[in-house]
């Protein structure tokens, strides 16, 4: 998948995420790149529709990493805050690089070396003058 689509609102970023879902195996890993209040946790939401999870997905970004059921499991982790993976790992999160089992989706990927060109996908998320984003997906 190689498409780039323009979402208005918080219902067009959650599909993009869910018909992505559809296209990912177990053990995946997906780095969401975008500024501040782009949508990277909607996106996120649609994913986890996509992988059959009822429960509310929130942003992890004082818990560093939320986990979730569903049809694979969705480790949804925060890496604003961190350095390397070295520093996931003292806190015990270095099991979900790459997952165990299930799909870890990273925001804020880039501030980690060597994690955006390990993922199987790659969403980079524009903030347009008009409100809109440009989401830019690609897969391996």
């Amino acid at each position: 998948m190689n498409k780039t689509i323009i979402a208005r609102d918080a219902a067009e970023m959650e599909a993009i995420g869910e018909e992505l879902a559809a296209r990912l195996h177990d053990g995946a890993l997906v780095s969401l790149v975008g500024p501040l209040g782009s949508g990277k946790t909607t996106f996120v939401k649609g994913i986890a529709k996509g992988l059959l999870i009822t429960d509310v997905v929130v942003s992890p970004s004082y818990v560093l990493a939320r986990e979730y059921e569903g049809r694979l499991a969705l480790h949804h982790v925060d890496a604003y805050r961190v350095g390397s993976l070295a520093e996931l790992a003292e806190v015990g999160l270095d099991a979900y690089f790459p997952p165990d089992r299930g799909i870890t989706v990273v925001e804020w990927p880039e501030r980690i070396d060597g994690l955006v060109e390990a993922s199987d996908a790659l969403v980079e998320i524009e903030l347009l003058d008009d409100g809109s984003r440009r989401v830019q997906v690609r897969t391996r």
